[in-house]
């Protein structure tokens, strides 16, 4: 039963088995000191309960047998697999046996005598104070290490939060025809998703979400090689019409990205283009649905398209498709980090929930149904992955229009 408790507890790998794995020997050597002293006392302890009669040398063999005990399992547990632990266990069965072999060997080769009781009791209380002391002293060489790594890494992460914000701005934008308004919120200090707008050099405009798997400081660093690539793509002067735009950019984005990152990661995406006459085009890789709202029908649609995320595998033939938005269209895109944060219930919120909030809010100022979003997930369920959200409003006729025509408006 002990054996299967063991297992089991190591099959869990505690967090503190994490840090030990990672932690450099600079650090652990410290901490292993500190263990080996602390546990020494064992070999001490020992000699109380033998009313301080042990020979010296008997003592302090127990003791470095005790420190060597513990630092052998925190080695064991922090840098070997499962079943080194294993086999330590099985081991530590047969330690009160090793034990009396190492007294018996001690006692044929040195022939050590015996120790006057109060002198023993004496000597052993003295150790184990010094060894409390000196363990003591090393833990807190050890905290202090750490809490300067601890600190500069917290540095680190302040530097990359703000880097990140600088990359991920919240976006709003109006154009002659549409308003356009995006907002990313990271689960960690650096997050992997990514909300943009760009203006084309024809005065079109294109409007992107990108979600790389995984988030931390490594879909970080591959966010911004993302937006990095995406712009370029865009403002290299590049005539594309209509939704060749967008199936180009992931073509590049597709071919770009693979070289910069680990094998496994890879990129949803999603990209509106509209256009200064009002037309609009949209192209999807592996994200989640695009929710059109319908004003005229007063409905939604969801929109789909089964293509590969992008810096997955080498393929090609992305495409884009035509959006008919008429005056009053809603465009909402979210990713995984809102549609699938679940309840206490283990439910996820869905996009059946998007679509409702949508319909009941649809008039709200996108600003503000944003808000509304954010406060209605977060009050469903716990934050868990990155949060972004995308959505476009079509100007309603009248507003900078002309027969259905959107005017360029001069700032």
């Amino acid at each position: 039963m002990k054996l299967q408790l063991l297992v089991a507890f190591l099959s869990r790998r505690p967090k503190a088995w994490v840090h030990l794995q990672q932690v450099s020997f600079r650090q652990l050597w410290v901490l292993l000191l500190a263990v080996f002293i602390l546990f020494s006392t064992m070999g001490f302890y020992v000699d109380l309960l033998h009313s301080g009669r042990l020979p010296y040398v008997v003592v302090l063999a127990n003791a470095v047998y005790g420190g060597l005990d513990a630092v052998l399992w925190i080695v064991v547990l922090a840098r070997l697999p499962l079943y080194g632990a294993i086999l330590l266990g099985l081991a530590q069965l047969l330690s009160a046996s090793a034990n009396e072999q190492l007294a018996f060997a001690i006692e044929d080769h040195l022939h050590p005598s015996m120790v006057a009781s109060s002198t023993g009791i004496h000597f052993a209380a003295t150790s184990m104070m010094v060894a409390v002391l000196g363990s003591y002293i090393c833990f807190v060489v050890y905290i202090r290490i750490t809490g300067h790594e601890a600190f500069r890494l917290r540095t680190e992460l302040d530097l990359a939060h703000s880097i990140q914000r600088t990359l991920v701005p919240q976006i709003s934008r109006v154009t002659p025809c549409f308003e356009i308004f995006g907002i990313s919120k990271p689960s960690e200090k650096v997050g992997g998703d990514l909300v943009d707008v760009v203006d084309l050099p024809d005065g079109d405009t294109i409007a992107y979400l990108a979600d790389i798997a995984g988030h931390g400081l490594q879909a970080g660093i591959l966010m911004g090689m993302l937006k990095t690539a995406a712009r370029m793509a865009l403002l290299d002067g590049t005539r594309n019409q209509g939704g060749g735009t967008l199936s180009m950019l992931m073509e590049r984005l597709n071919r770009v990205l693979p070289g910069v990152k680990e094998a496994h990661m890879y990129a949803t995406f999603s990209a509106l283009r509209l256009n200064l006459d009002g037309q609009s085009f949209y192209g999807l890789a592996a994200s989640p649905p695009l929710l059109h709202w319908r004003a005229a029908q007063k409905d939604i649609v969801r929109i789909e398209e089964e293509q590969f995320p992008l810096a997955l595998l080498p393929v090609a033939g992305f495409t884009a498709s035509p959006l008919r938005m008429e005056p009053g269209d809603l465009v909402l895109i979210a990713t995984d980090g809102i549609l699938e944060v679940c309840s206490k219930n283990g439910v996820e919120f869905g996009a059946e929930r998007l679509e409702t909030l949508m319909t009941n809010h649809v008039g709200l100022p996108l600003v503000d149904l944003a808000g509304m979003i954010f406060a209605a997930v977060g009050d469903y369920g716990k934050q868990v992955d990155d949060q972004t959200l995308l959505l476009v409003r079509r100007s309603l006729a009248g507003a900078g229009a002309i027969d259905g025509q959107c005017l360029v408006v001069n700032s």
